[in-house]
């Protein structure tokens, strides 16, 4: 039997306080995070991103709650309270306190109008004496609407589309490309016109044409990350199991694609809303008497010259919601991607 091995005494001592901590320091401390809760703590890093998500929210809160209470009938005419300027009770600002410039002169434009005391519009009103503030809020909810419906369109379609021609390629998706490129040589303005020729000018027909070309972008976005997953590991062990491509679809490929297909979203809204606004601007959009951003544009202008608040409200409105969608789509887009830098 070997001898029994004792070590002296002063083998061993106590670590100092100092020690200890550069031992600390090496532990990792940070949580587990998965794969979304770790976007998320990214996209709320993003100061820029955050703004952007809340003001979106406030913005979809006013013009969908205007349904339940909105300050003024949108369409309701008061020719005597005609272009009356901007008012806010309590603010003495020039531009905000119902007075304008006449013959030289700042004068009390709701006095003139003979409105009582408590009488005030927060835009002001349009040469109808409509309130400008309902309009915005009704036209705001017409534009999103359009663009949420159209949207709705681009993901089912779009990403239906792009996962069956990058899972079964071959001559599958040879031809299904092609489709892809004849619909894109066609411009969305021939296909609005064509659809106006059949409908009525409106949602319907707006509707229809951002939902018959918008989707191509996104299936072939999805194509091409379906193409890259389905060479990886998880994939062939799925289809070695014997798993069906229809739950390996759900299963594996859909929450792999979330991230291309929330991105590609944050920026289809704000086309789509451009678009409408666009079309209505020209007349073949929305039509009178009903609102959009389009139309209010167009009725500002009329008007620029000498009351120009009346195009600069819904031309603000709209540059805030492009200016937050797309800040809103960049966040998203490096919060998803696990390479970018913090």
């Amino acid at each position: 039997m070997a001898d029994t091995v004792k070590l002296p005494e002063d083998s061993f001592k106590p670590m100092t306080p100092a020690e200890r901590q550069a031992l600390d320091s090496e532990k990792i401390a940070a949580p587990s995070l998965t794969f979304r809760q770790d976007a998320w703590r990214r996209l709320k890093k993003n100061k820029g991103a955050w703004v952007s998500l809340i003001v979106l929210g406030i913005i979809f809160i006013m013009a969908f709650g205007s349904l339940v209470v909105s300050p003024h009938n949108p369409n309701a005419v008061n020719p005597s309270y005609a272009n009356l300027p901007s008012k806010i009770p309590g603010v003495g600002i020039n531009g905000f306190n119902g007075t304008l410039v006449q013959a030289g002169q700042r004068v009390d434009a709701y006095k003139q109008a003979g409105a009582s005391a408590g009488t005030y519009y927060i835009m002001g009103t349009d040469y109808l004496g409509r309130d400008l503030f309902s309009r915005v809020l009704y036209g705001t909810r017409i534009s999103l609407i359009i663009a949420l419906v159209a949207t709705l369109f681009d993901l089912t379609i779009g990403v239906t589309y792009g996962m069956i021609s990058g899972w079964k390629g071959g001559r599958v998706d040879t031809i299904m490309q092609r489709i892809i490129e004849i619909i894109l040589s066609i411009p969305n303005l021939v296909v609005i016109v064509l659809l106006i020729l059949i409908l009525k000018p409106g949602m319907t027909s707006i509707i229809i044409a951002i939902a018959l070309t918008s989707w191509v972008n996104m299936a072939r976005l999805v194509r091409a990350q379906t193409l890259e997953l389905k060479e990886q590991e998880f994939i062939l062990a799925a289809r070695t199991l014997g798993e069906s491509s229809m739950k390996i679809s759900f299963k594996h490929l859909l929450p792999n694609l979330s991230s291309v297909i929330i991105i590609n979203t944050m920026f289809t809204i704000p086309n789509a809303i451009f678009f409408e606004a666009t079309l209505s601007y020209i007349g073949i959009g929305i039509s009178s008497p009903q609102a959009s951003l389009g139309t209010l544009l167009n009725d500002g202008q009329k008007n620029f010259q000498f009351l120009p608040y009346q195009m600069w409200w819904p031309a603000l409105i709209l540059s805030i919601i492009m200016l937050a969608f797309n800040l809103l789509g960049d966040g998203l887009r490096d919060a998803f991607d696990p390479r970018t830098k913090e």
